[in-house]
């Protein structure tokens, strides 16, 4: 047994290095491919694989960026989960009252939109799809600076259009609600023609035959609608539903451009501060970046459930 186990040991050590040279040997002979392909490798780990595992130190420590770090352990997520980290979990909550307001609207709309440019019936498909298209690469700060000038109590366009028709004017951005609904429809606008697109883009992938034999079938426009496009649809319709949830915990600049930098003004304290915001005020308004490394660990904990939960409710699943 001993000798055996002599054997096979040393066969071992024989193919070990062999494999070892080999492998070598191969990176050697595609040095050059290695070489050309490297830049985003080590870009990656420094702008990215660095930065998350340096937040995660950071949250075990209290550094306001200038004195010596001090180690305190899990002391910045008990803090976050405490009633003194209530603000975390406001912003949480304002980010779903935003997102129900809009996305559910935004995604039926971008889908009858799509459905409306693919149907073959509109002339200049191309002119509507850019137009549509244009409010997402506009700048988002000067759009929600024209936003504050629209939705303006006093002197605002919209205001004062309701005040020439004898209606009551609206105090959009001067209560709780007026604000919130306001930020929604900012992003909506920013926002449509891109789920439009990515709508667009899926239904072009779905073979008009289907349809057709449904049609002969017996069944109407709506009826294939439902029971076929609706369907095929789906992992297009998830992904836009992912990207608007991400998107809208995600909101900094919106917020930002028809806000303040905290996400409020006056009477409307809180109210559209976001889980972004918050974290930015943390670290570089209060400089406390160990606090503000543990609310991203938690948002980042919360937003993987949430997508964790869209894939596995809301995808495709054997009936």
């Amino acid at each position: 047994m001993q000798q055996e186990a002599a054997v096979h040991t040393g066969i071992q050590s024989t193919r070990e290095p062999g494999a070892l040279a080999r492998w070598w040997k191969e990176i050697r002979h595609n040095r050059w491919a290695y070489v050309f392909i490297s830049p985003f490798y080590i870009l990656f780990a420094i702008f990215g694989l660095f930065p998350v595992g340096y937040s995660l130190y950071l949250s075990l420590h209290d550094w306001n960026g200038v004195r010596p770090m001090e180690y305190v352990g899990l002391e910045n997520y008990r803090y976050v989960f405490s009633e003194r980290g209530d603000l975390f979990w406001t912003s949480v909550q304002n980010s779903a009252i935003i997102f129900l307001l809009y996305v559910p609207l935004m995604t039926f709309l971008a889908l009858v939109l799509a459905v409306l440019l693919n149907s073959g019936y509109i002339k200049g498909f191309r002119f509507f799809r850019t137009t549509m298209f244009m409010p997402y690469v506009t700048s988002m700060i000067a759009a929600g600076f024209v936003f504050q000038i629209m939705l303006g109590s006093h002197e605002g366009m919209v205001n004062t259009v309701l005040s020439d028709l004898g209606l009551p004017t609206v105090g959009w951005l001067d209560t709780i609600w007026g604000t919130r609904v306001s930020l929604a429809i900012l992003v909506t606008w920013a926002w449509l023609g891109y789920n439009m697109i990515i709508m667009l883009a899926g239904l072009q992938t779905i073979s008009q035959d289907l349809t057709e034999a449904a049609r002969v079938d017996g069944a109407n426009n709506v009826q294939a609608f439902f029971h076929i496009t609706i369907p095929l649809l789906r992992p297009v319709i998830l992904f836009s539903l992912v990207l608007s949830t991400s998107g809208t915990f995600n909101l900094f600049n919106e917020v930002v451009s028809i806000a303040a930098p905290d996400g409020f003004k006056g009477g409307t304290r809180y109210s559209i501060l976001t889980p972004m915001i918050l974290i930015y005020n943390t670290g570089f308004r209060h400089f406390e970046f160990g606090r503000a490394s543990a609310e991203a660990y938690v948002y980042f904990v919360l937003i993987a459930a949430l997508t964790f939960f869209q894939f596995r409710y809301l995808g495709n699943r054997d009936k």
